[in-house]
């Protein structure tokens, strides 16, 4: 891990977010009982993919170490930020992993998305702190920001979605 981009390796895990970077947090409630459903298609790509997300990696499913490089956008204006997942949680109430930036990343930072079981409820919660690593991101200041929040919406908007198409339990 020695390539990662910034020195607060794992803060996404329990949540406190360093200082000096933005911070995001955008949390979402799931249909109930949807945990297992919500937590495989977080592990294995699903959810992104789902969203429109092209992804690059080097494993079926998250694991620490593992390589990843998400694409956002179309064609050539799609824009790659390679990653590593720095920490993944697979238990029964909290499910879920968090990458790092790597060299060539458009941004610094860990991003993290989480499924987590709290009273009978499930919900779905993305965390990240970031700053810009490139000037176009540097320039665009608020905008960056406001995608970031857009982007967690739509997956937490693509994640409900992906709940309420489960198989009813038998």
């Amino acid at each position: 891990m020695s390539e990662l981009t910034y020195p607060q390796v794992g803060a996404t895990r329990d949540g406190r977010l360093p200082a000096g970077y933005h911070h995001l947090r955008h949390r979402v409630r799931l249909p109930d009982g949807c945990f297992a459903t919500a937590a495989e298609a977080v592990l294995s790509w699903r959810l992104h993919r789902s969203a429109g997300v092209v992804m690059r990696t080097d494993a079926p499913r998250a694991a620490v170490g593992v390589r990843v490089t998400p694409g956002l956008g179309v064609g050539p204006a799609r824009v790659w930020g390679p990653t590593e997942v720095v920490w993944v949680s697979d238990e029964p109430d909290r499910a879920g992993f968090g990458y790092g930036t790597l060299p060539g990343h458009p941004e610094r930072g860990e991003e993290a998305f989480l499924v987590l079981r709290e009273a009978g409820e499930v919900f779905f919660e993305v965390r990240a702190f970031s700053l810009p690593a490139r000037w176009y991101l540097r320039a665009a200041g608020p905008v960056t920001r406001a995608f970031q929040q857009a982007y967690a919406w739509w997956l937490g908007r693509t994640l409900r979605r992906l709940c309420a198409r489960r198989p009813a339990p038998r």
